[in-house]
C-alpha cells in the first residue's frame, strides 16, 4: 500500500528464519478483510495509522517450506491456516487465558506491529500455524480466520438453548457469527443488512428472518415476532444506527456483543435505556484460541463456508479485489487473492 486506495507489487528481500520456533511459509491465498479496507480507504483504524509503504493482509493460508530447530509439530510440505496474532505468552493477559489482549502482541498488517501477509513468503512462530486437511481448500482455510471470530463471539455470549439472537450487519463477520451460532445450537436468528444480496446469503446460512432497514422498520418487525425482545444481539456493522437498534431490540437483561469496528473515534448509547433494561455489553476482540476448533468445524462439515466464498482474484488483481470489496459490488462477501509461486 503506497497511499489511500493505492496498491502496487514490489520486490522485497525474502524473509529468513531467525528463531528456533519459527517456520517459513509460502503464502498461497489471502482474504480481503474489513479492517484491511479501513487502512485502504482511510489509512488508519483509530490510533493505528499506516506509514507508507505498508504491506496489508492478515487472513492467509499456505505451505510450510522450512522449520526452525525448535519446531516440533510442523514439517515442510504441510498446508496451514494462520492465526495472525503473535503473543508473548508471559504477560498477565496471556497467563489469564486472554491472549487476544496480550500486552506485547503483534498482529499481521497492524501498523507499528508487523507487516501483512500479501507476500510470497512469510516467517511466523509455529503456534500461529494450524495444519489443515487435504479436503480443505485454500479459500476455506483463509476464511477460518474470520470464522474463528464468530466462534469466539458465540463462546463469549454462551446463549442458552432456544435463545433469540439478532445479528446486525450481515457482512463477512456477521455471517461468520451466524454460521457459528447455527453450528452450536438451536437458536432463532434475526439478521439485518443494507444489501439484499447479503441478506440472501444470511438466509442460506440459516437465518430465520432477515430485514433491510432501508425497506422496513426492522425494530418493529422483530418486536412483532419477539414481543419480549431478543436475548442477544451481535453488532457487526460498527455503525451508530445499529448500536441504537441493538439497545432497542434487546430484552431487559439482554446482552449486546460489540464486534463491528466503527470508523469514527466515538460512539454513544442512551444511558437511560441501557440502565432501565440493565443491558450487558461485551466487546469482542479477535478469536482468542479458537482457530484450531474452527478448522475442525469446517473440516468435519459442521460449518459450510461455501456461501461466503464469492470471489477469487490473482495476485496481479489485488487492487481490483480491494476496490470491489470497498464498493460492495457484484454481491461480494469474501474475496480471496491467490498468490502463485512467482520466483
Amino acid at each position: 500500500m503506497t497511499g489511500i486506495r493505492e496498491l502496487e507489487i514490489r520486490e522485497i528481500p525474502p524473509p529468513k528464519i531467525s528463531l528456533p520456533g519459527e517456520v517459513l511459509l509460502r503464502i498461497e491465498a489471502v482474504g480481503v478483510c474489513g479492517s484491511d479496507l479501513h487502512y485502504y480507504t482511510h489509512g488508519n483504524i483509530g490510533a493505528l495509522v499506516v506509514s507508507y509503504p505498508w504491506i496489508v493482509g492478515h487472513e492467509c493460508a499456505g505451505t510450510v517450506l522450512e522449520t526452525g530447530s525448535g519446531v516440533q509439530n510442523l514439517k515442510a510440505g504441510q498446508r496451514v491456516a494462520v492465526d495472525p496474532l503473535i503473543t508473548c505468552g508471559e504477560c498477565d493477559q496471556c497467563r489469564a487465558g486472554r491472549a487476544n489482549t496480550c500486552r506485547h502482541q503483534r498482529f499481521l498488517a497492524c501498523p507499528g506491529q508487523m507487516p501483512g501477509s500479501l507476500v510470497e513468503y512469510l516467517v511466523l512462530p509455529e503456534q500461529c500455524c494450524f495444519p489443515i486437511p487435504d479436503s480443505m481448500s485454500l479459500p476455506q482455510a483463509v476464511a477460518t480466520e474470520p470464522l474463528a471470530i464468530g466462534v469466539y463471539a458465540h463462546r463469549l455470549a454462551h446463549p442458552e438453548p432456544g435463545a433469540k439472537i439478532g445479528i446486525l450487519g450481515s457482512g463477512p463477520i456477521g455471517l461468520c457469527v451466524l454460521l457459528a451460532c447455527r453450528a452450536a445450537g438451536d437458536f432463532r436468528i434475526y439478521a439485518t443488512d443494507l444489501l439484499e444480496e447479503r441478506l440472501a446469503v444470511a438466509r442460506q446460512c440459516g437465518a430465520a428472518w432477515t430485514g433491510n432497514p432501508r425497506r422496513e422498520d426492522i425494530i418493529e418487525a422483530i418486536q412483532q415476532r419477539e414481543p419480549p425482545g431478543l436475548d442477544y444481539v451481535f453488532e457487526c456493522a460498527g455503525q451508530q444506527e445499529t448500536l441504537d437498534q441493538a439497545a432497542d431490540l434487546l430484552k431487559p437483561g439482554g446482552k449486546l456483543l460489540l464486534i463491528g469496528i466503527p470508523e469514527v473515534e466515538r460512539v454513544s448509547f442512551k444511558p437511560d435505556l441501557l440502565r432501565r433494561k440493565e443491558l450487558r455489553l461485551q466487546n469482542v476482540r479477535r478469536q482468542n484460541e479458537c482457530v484450531g476448533h474452527t478448522i475442525n468445524l469446517v473440516a468435519t462439515g459442521k460449518i459450510d463456508l461455501g456461501p461466503l466464498l464469492t470471489h477469487d482474484f490473482s495476485f496481479a488483481e489485488t487492487k481490483a479485489a480491494f476496490d470491489l470489496v470497498a464498493a460492495y459490488r457484484d454481491g461480494v462477501v469474501k474475496a480471496t487473492i491467490h498468490i502463485p509461486e512467482l520466483s
